[in-house]
Protein backbone atom coordinates (compact mmCIF):
# COMPACT_ATOMS: atom_id res chain seq x y z
CA UNK A 1 0.00 0.00 0.00
CA UNK A 2 2.77 2.56 0.88
CA UNK A 3 4.10 1.77 -2.64
CA UNK A 4 0.20 2.98 -4.14
CA UNK A 5 0.59 6.02 -2.19
CA UNK A 6 4.02 6.82 -2.98
CA UNK A 7 3.47 6.49 -6.74
CA UNK A 8 0.42 8.35 -6.61
CA UNK A 9 2.40 11.54 -4.93
CA UNK A 10 5.53 11.12 -7.35
CA UNK A 11 2.44 11.57 -10.73
CA UNK A 12 0.92 14.51 -8.79
CA UNK A 13 4.52 16.11 -8.66
CA UNK A 14 4.90 14.77 -12.40
CA UNK A 15 2.50 16.29 -14.23
CA UNK A 16 2.38 19.96 -11.94
CA UNK A 17 5.85 20.00 -13.04
CA UNK A 18 5.06 19.19 -16.76
CA UNK A 19 1.99 21.72 -16.76
CA UNK A 20 4.52 24.28 -15.11
CA UNK A 21 7.39 23.83 -18.44
CA UNK A 22 4.65 24.34 -20.32
CA UNK A 23 2.78 27.13 -19.05
CA UNK A 24 6.58 29.09 -18.17
CA UNK A 25 9.11 27.72 -20.34
CA UNK A 26 7.93 26.18 -23.59
CA UNK A 27 6.61 29.43 -24.81
CA UNK A 28 10.10 30.55 -24.15
CA UNK A 29 11.67 27.83 -25.86
CA UNK A 30 11.71 28.23 -29.62
CA UNK A 31 13.21 31.75 -29.62
CA UNK A 32 16.44 30.62 -27.87
CA UNK A 33 19.91 28.66 -30.29
CA UNK A 34 20.04 24.97 -29.58
CA UNK A 35 22.04 25.00 -26.65
CA UNK A 36 19.33 27.47 -24.81
CA UNK A 37 16.57 24.94 -25.55
CA UNK A 38 18.54 21.83 -23.74
CA UNK A 39 19.72 23.99 -20.84
CA UNK A 40 15.86 24.92 -20.36
CA UNK A 41 14.12 21.99 -21.07
CA UNK A 42 16.31 19.68 -19.44
CA UNK A 43 15.00 21.41 -15.99
CA UNK A 44 12.40 19.50 -15.97
CA UNK A 45 14.61 15.81 -16.12
CA UNK A 46 16.65 16.64 -13.40
CA UNK A 47 13.30 17.56 -11.37
CA UNK A 48 11.74 14.23 -12.07
CA UNK A 49 15.27 12.15 -11.17
CA UNK A 50 15.50 14.34 -8.02
CA UNK A 51 11.47 13.70 -6.84
CA UNK A 52 11.40 10.10 -8.50
CA UNK A 53 14.11 9.36 -5.56
CA UNK A 54 12.40 11.80 -2.77
CA UNK A 55 9.00 10.39 -3.92
CA UNK A 56 9.82 6.79 -4.25
CA UNK A 57 12.23 5.89 -1.96
CA UNK A 58 14.76 5.12 -4.95
CA UNK A 59 18.39 5.47 -4.45
CA UNK A 60 20.86 5.82 -7.24
CA UNK A 61 23.94 3.94 -8.02
CA UNK A 62 25.70 5.59 -10.88
CA UNK A 63 28.87 4.61 -11.87
CA UNK A 64 31.23 5.41 -14.72
CA UNK A 65 30.92 9.50 -15.22
CA UNK A 66 34.61 9.64 -16.00
CA UNK A 67 34.11 7.49 -19.15
CA UNK A 68 31.86 10.57 -20.86
CA UNK A 69 33.51 11.72 -23.70
CA UNK A 70 34.48 15.11 -24.53
CA UNK A 71 33.21 15.00 -27.88
CA UNK A 72 30.13 13.73 -29.64
CA UNK A 73 29.80 10.29 -29.40
CA UNK A 74 26.47 7.33 -29.88
CA UNK A 75 24.95 6.45 -26.81
CA UNK A 76 23.29 2.70 -26.46
CA UNK A 77 21.55 1.18 -23.52
CA UNK A 78 19.30 -1.20 -22.32
CA UNK A 79 15.43 -0.01 -22.43
CA UNK A 80 13.18 -0.78 -19.97
CA UNK A 81 11.06 1.84 -18.70
CA UNK A 82 11.03 6.02 -18.59
CA UNK A 83 12.92 6.45 -16.46
CA UNK A 84 16.26 5.90 -18.80
CA UNK A 85 15.13 8.38 -21.23
CA UNK A 86 15.13 11.40 -18.61
CA UNK A 87 18.41 10.24 -17.00
CA UNK A 88 20.01 9.79 -20.65
CA UNK A 89 19.04 13.32 -21.34
CA UNK A 90 20.92 15.12 -18.69
CA UNK A 91 23.95 12.41 -18.09
CA UNK A 92 26.08 14.10 -21.77
CA UNK A 93 23.83 16.73 -22.91
CA UNK A 94 22.81 18.10 -25.88
CA UNK A 95 21.81 14.44 -27.11
CA UNK A 96 19.58 13.92 -30.25
CA UNK A 97 17.20 10.60 -29.27
CA UNK A 98 16.02 8.18 -31.83
CA UNK A 99 12.33 8.00 -31.19
CA UNK A 100 9.04 6.63 -32.18
CA UNK A 101 7.03 9.75 -34.57
CA UNK A 102 3.82 9.43 -31.73
CA UNK A 103 5.99 10.90 -29.26
CA UNK A 104 5.34 14.20 -30.82
CA UNK A 105 1.75 14.12 -30.92
CA UNK A 106 1.75 14.24 -26.46
CA UNK A 107 0.72 17.66 -25.33
CA UNK A 108 3.26 19.56 -23.60
CA UNK A 109 5.84 16.45 -23.68
CA UNK A 110 5.49 16.22 -27.58
CA UNK A 111 6.20 19.65 -28.19
CA UNK A 112 9.01 20.14 -26.05
CA UNK A 113 10.68 17.14 -27.47
CA UNK A 114 9.85 18.82 -31.05
CA UNK A 115 12.03 21.96 -29.51
CA UNK A 116 15.11 19.10 -29.30
CA UNK A 117 15.70 17.81 -32.95
CA UNK A 118 14.91 14.47 -32.18
CA UNK A 119 14.99 11.73 -34.85
CA UNK A 120 11.24 10.58 -35.24
CA UNK A 121 10.42 7.34 -36.94
CA UNK A 122 7.45 5.91 -38.32
CA UNK A 123 7.80 2.39 -37.26
CA UNK A 124 5.28 1.15 -40.06
CA UNK A 125 7.98 1.94 -42.42
CA UNK A 126 11.30 0.28 -41.50
CA UNK A 127 13.19 0.50 -44.46
CA UNK A 128 12.65 4.32 -44.64
CA UNK A 129 13.33 4.78 -40.93
CA UNK A 130 16.83 2.79 -41.36
CA UNK A 131 17.51 5.30 -43.92
CA UNK A 132 16.57 8.05 -41.95
CA UNK A 133 18.40 7.40 -39.19
CA UNK A 134 21.92 6.89 -40.85
CA UNK A 135 21.34 10.07 -42.93
CA UNK A 136 19.90 11.99 -39.50
CA UNK A 137 22.33 10.67 -37.30
CA UNK A 138 25.13 11.20 -39.22
CA UNK A 139 24.33 14.69 -39.82
CA UNK A 140 23.08 15.62 -35.86
CA UNK A 141 26.99 13.90 -34.75
CA UNK A 142 28.39 16.26 -37.52
CA UNK A 143 27.25 19.36 -35.76
CA UNK A 144 28.14 18.52 -32.14
CA UNK A 145 25.24 16.81 -30.82
CA UNK A 146 25.22 12.98 -29.85
CA UNK A 147 22.93 10.16 -30.32
CA UNK A 148 20.85 8.31 -28.36
CA UNK A 149 19.66 4.78 -29.81
CA UNK A 150 18.04 2.18 -27.91
CA UNK A 151 19.69 -0.79 -29.37
CA UNK A 152 16.56 -3.36 -28.89
CA UNK A 153 14.26 -0.70 -30.49
CA UNK A 154 11.87 -0.79 -27.64
CA UNK A 155 10.99 -1.17 -24.21
CA UNK A 156 12.24 -4.90 -22.79
CA UNK A 157 10.99 -5.91 -19.61
CA UNK A 158 13.57 -7.17 -17.05
CA UNK A 159 14.89 -10.49 -17.52
CA UNK A 160 14.02 -10.80 -20.92
CA UNK A 161 16.48 -10.05 -23.71
CA UNK A 162 15.67 -9.16 -27.31
CA UNK A 163 17.84 -9.08 -30.13
CA UNK A 164 19.86 -5.61 -30.26
CA UNK A 165 19.65 -3.56 -33.75
CA UNK A 166 22.52 -2.44 -35.87
CA UNK A 167 21.48 0.94 -36.54
CA UNK A 168 23.29 3.01 -34.07
CA UNK A 169 26.68 1.02 -34.81
CA UNK A 170 25.96 1.91 -38.79
CA UNK A 171 25.91 5.48 -37.39
CA UNK A 172 28.58 5.83 -35.32
CA UNK A 173 30.88 3.79 -38.30
CA UNK A 174 29.92 5.97 -40.75
CA UNK A 175 30.71 9.19 -38.33
CA UNK A 176 33.89 8.43 -36.97
CA UNK A 177 32.51 8.74 -33.48
CA UNK A 178 32.63 6.35 -30.18
CA UNK A 179 29.80 4.31 -29.06
CA UNK A 180 29.50 5.05 -25.12
CA UNK A 181 27.38 1.80 -23.78
CA UNK A 182 25.15 2.41 -20.48
CA UNK A 183 23.66 -0.37 -18.50
CA UNK A 184 20.58 -0.60 -15.50
CA UNK A 185 18.29 -2.13 -13.92
CA UNK A 186 15.41 0.67 -14.32
CA UNK A 187 12.68 -1.23 -14.77
CA UNK A 188 13.25 -2.66 -11.75
CA UNK A 189 12.19 0.24 -9.33
CA UNK A 190 10.08 2.19 -12.32
CA UNK A 191 8.00 -0.81 -14.03
CA UNK A 192 7.45 -0.26 -17.64
CA UNK A 193 4.08 -2.05 -17.39
CA UNK A 194 2.59 -0.73 -14.20
CA UNK A 195 2.08 2.54 -12.49
CA UNK A 196 2.92 1.45 -9.32
CA UNK A 197 7.02 2.49 -8.32
CA UNK A 198 9.13 0.30 -6.25
CA UNK A 199 11.78 1.71 -3.86
CA UNK A 200 15.42 0.13 -3.70
CA UNK A 201 18.54 0.89 -5.54
CA UNK A 202 18.46 1.78 -9.44
CA UNK A 203 21.82 0.90 -10.56
CA UNK A 204 23.40 2.42 -13.39
CA UNK A 205 27.12 1.48 -15.22
CA UNK A 206 28.32 3.75 -17.98
CA UNK A 207 31.07 2.22 -19.77
CA UNK A 208 34.29 3.14 -21.72
CA UNK A 209 33.75 4.68 -25.23
CA UNK A 210 34.06 1.53 -27.54
CA UNK A 211 35.90 3.14 -30.78
CA UNK A 212 34.78 2.42 -34.15
CA UNK A 213 37.77 3.32 -36.17
CA UNK A 214 38.69 1.21 -38.93
CA UNK A 215 36.03 -1.66 -37.59
CA UNK A 216 33.10 -2.91 -39.19
CA UNK A 217 29.32 -2.16 -37.60
CA UNK A 218 28.52 -6.18 -36.85
CA UNK A 219 32.02 -5.67 -34.66
CA UNK A 220 30.64 -2.76 -32.79
CA UNK A 221 27.47 -3.87 -31.65
CA UNK A 222 28.69 -7.45 -30.80
CA UNK A 223 31.18 -5.21 -27.97
CA UNK A 224 28.29 -3.03 -27.42
CA UNK A 225 25.59 -6.17 -26.42
CA UNK A 226 28.33 -8.08 -24.80
CA UNK A 227 29.55 -4.98 -22.43
CA UNK A 228 25.90 -4.80 -21.85
CA UNK A 229 24.65 -7.86 -20.85
CA UNK A 230 27.98 -8.40 -18.89
CA UNK A 231 26.71 -5.65 -16.67
CA UNK A 232 22.62 -6.56 -16.26
CA UNK A 233 24.07 -10.06 -15.03
CA UNK A 234 25.69 -7.67 -12.18
CA UNK A 235 23.24 -5.39 -11.37
CA UNK A 236 19.98 -6.96 -12.07
CA UNK A 237 17.75 -7.98 -9.28
CA UNK A 238 15.59 -10.20 -11.42
CA UNK A 239 17.78 -12.96 -13.15
CA UNK A 240 19.19 -12.27 -16.99
CA UNK A 241 18.50 -15.08 -19.57
CA UNK A 242 21.95 -16.01 -21.32
CA UNK A 243 20.58 -16.83 -24.56
CA UNK A 244 17.71 -14.24 -26.86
Amino acid sequence: MINVVRSLVFYAGYFLAMLMIGILFLPIAPFLPLSGRYRLLNLYNYFLMVWFRIACGVRYDIQGRENLPSGPCVIQANHQCEWETVFLQVMKPPVCTVLKRELLRLPIFGWGLRLLRPISLDRSKPARAMKQVLTQGVERLGTGLSVLIFPEGTRVDPGIRKRYNKSGSVVACRAGVPVLPVAHNAGERWPGRHWVKRPGVLRVRIGKPIETAGRMPDEVLADVEAWIEAQLQEISDVPRPTSR
